[in-house]
């Protein structure tokens, strides 16, 4: 990790909430966004806003089309530091997900970290064409220049996702000054933040590019 004394503070901060609930449709994202900005109708114009994909778990017996969630799993936004407090009308909320209910409780922040390597779980694609590695690989590098930012950028498995409307690569970035991470990690990379994508967190190993979805 990189000292954090060596980097600005960031701008954005991610606000964690515990939910309950017991299972969420396999295909969540686009229904989480839609009750995410029904809740917090600021959501959708804010730049940069993003939310982290749940840590759900793929019911087989209910031919994939249900997810367990996890005890452990929480709800996580990332916002401008200035609408941190504005998060705070979703504690208490129940969001209806596709006829599943998920109950948001307490809030806490967590501060952007600046660590050498990142991960995106999935950096969109585009969905009108069959995705490309090498054309997907140019679309980042080209991002990634215009942000001036350097790294090494590392792709990893082809990901469809939402019924196939959602696709794309995870992506690992690795060399990252510790300014250049937390850069990264408030301007993010493609396109459906609110959808999960281009959401960087830290890792600490090039291994998770092949985790599964």
């Amino acid at each position: 990790m990189n000292d954090p004394d060596d980097a600005p503070g960031a701008t954005m901060v991610d606000l964690a909430f515990a939910i309950e609930g017991d299972r969420l449709p396999r295909d969540h994202r686009a229904l989480l966004a839609a009750a995410l900005e029904a809740a917090l109708p600021w959501l959708a114009g804010t730049p940069g806003a993003g939310v982290h994909r749940l840590n759900v778990v793929t019911m087989t017996a209910a031919g994939g089309t249900q997810a367990l969630l996890s005890r452990r799993t929480k709800l996580v936004l990332r916002v401008p530091r200035e609408r941190a407090a504005d998060t705070g009308a979703l504690v208490g909320a129940t969001l209806d997900l596709g006829g599943h209910a998920l109950h948001v409780g307490a809030q806490h922040a967590r501060e952007l970290l600046p660590w050498g390597t990142l991960y995106a779980h999935l950096v969109a694609a585009d969905a009108d064409a069959v995705p490309d590695e090498a054309a997907f690989m140019r679309e980042v590098e080209a991002e990634l220049r215009a942000l001036g930012v350097p790294c090494r950028p590392i792709c990893g498995r082809l990901q469809r996702l939402e019924s196939g409307r959602l696709q794309g690569y995870s992506l690992m970035l690795d060399g990252l000054s510790a300014a250049d991470s937390l850069r990264l990690q408030e301007a993010g990379i493609g396109r459906h933040r609110r959808l999960g994508c281009g959401v960087f967190v830290p890792h600490r190993s090039a291994a998770a590019v092949g985790a599964p979805p």
